[in-house]
């Protein structure tokens, strides 16, 4: 038996308990954890907040790393004693999403709010005795399930990396840092000299900033309700920051009032529909684009107008900084 942190249901304590991990299955691997990080999107689906990921009890956790136990039959590129970090959104290599160069999607292995089984068989790996002494099935969460000292995951889900990187550093890797960075590298090709702000300036806000600040961008304008995130910003490459609690306006209007019309891109790092807003009408007309990274409660609308789309201002959303995770992420690692 091992010990995992279960989340009975919306927004209950996470208790410790003792788990049964099954053995890995057809094309998976068991993974013991040795360092894992917590997302906002944790704390999210245990709040509750996304009907999508209301499956209980359930092993939360996604940004890890560790070292493989065992592998199931058909897993031909990991073995026991690799170090590796869980993905959330996976790459099987063979179908059409994973040979395109326009999305970072797999067919089988994509992000699915919803599943909460393993691919081979829609069974769980995990099991717990509840209060009664009955013995039920754990669910998984976002393919990973890190808060646990084992976890199965597909391996297509599992990455390989350099033995000798930092296994504590590397588990940001999985989610925050990839993504943040990738979403100013891949999904908004942030040029040089460039104007760019960042809304929300957690791990994965900070992340962006770092990857425009490696591209160039001559100004990063972080936004946060907490003035000493500027502190930690100011290393990661942010120039300026608007407190948007204080700053007496919208914060679109100061932002179009520091860059002369608005920044070049805009990143949207909170999950909140209002900010959303706000980043969106604080690019600049013509060619500003709004990457919305943060992970909204459910049921949400988009917040503007389609014919506001006209005035040349674009948005798109980002899954794990358009990264493929296999393919790519082991030199991210190396670079690192």
């Amino acid at each position: 038996m091992l010990a995992a942190a279960v989340a009975w249901g919306p927004g209950k304590p996470l208790s410790v308990e003792e788990v049964e991990v099954a053995p890995p299955g057809r094309l998976e691997v068991r993974v013991k954890v040795f360092v894992t990080s917590i997302c906002h999107t944790d704390l999210s689906a245990w709040k509750g907040e996304n009907e999508q990921q209301s499956k209980f009890p359930r092993i939360l956790g996604h940004e890890a790393a560790g070292v493989v136990e065992s592998v199931g039959d058909g897993v031909e590129d990991l073995a026991p004693g690799d170090h590796v970090v869980p993905i959330f959104t996976g790459e099987c290599g063979a179908c059409a999403y994973c040979a395109s160069a326009k999305t970072n999607l797999c067919k089988t292995y994509r992000i699915n709010p919803l599943k909460s089984t393993m691919v081979s068989d829609g069974g769980t790996r995990f099991s717990v005795v509840d209060g009664s002494g009955v013995r039920r099935p754990v669910y998984h969460f976002l393919n990973t399930s890190t808060f646990a000292e084992y976890t199965v995951l597909d391996a297509a889900c599992t990455v390989k990396i350099n033995s000798n990187a930092s296994l504590e550093k590397m588990s940001l890797l999985s989610c925050c840092i990839s993504t943040g960075v990738g979403a100013a590298w891949n999904t908004a090709n942030v040029s040089k000299g460039s104007t760019v702000a960042v809304f929300g300036l957690g791990s994965v806000g900070l992340a962006v900033a770092e990857g425009a600040r490696i591209r160039g961008a001559s100004r990063i304008i972080g936004i946060d309700i907490y003035p000493e995130k500027y502190t930690k910003g100011k290393e990661m490459g942010i120039t300026d920051f608007i407190n948007s609690m204080t700053c007496g306006k919208p914060v679109h209007e100061v932002i179009r009032e520091m860059t002369d019309g608005g920044v070049d891109y805009s990143f949207e790092c909170t999950g909140i529909n209002d900010v959303l807003r706000e980043a969106f009408v604080s690019t600049h007309d013509g060619w500003g684009l709004t990457v919305v990274l943060g992970i909204h409660a459910t049921p949400k609308m988009m917040p503007l107008h389609p014919m506001e789309l006209f005035d040349g201002r674009r948005i798109t959303g980002c899954v794990f900084g358009d990264f493929k995770g296999k393919s790519e992420l082991p030199e991210l690692v190396t670079s690192a």
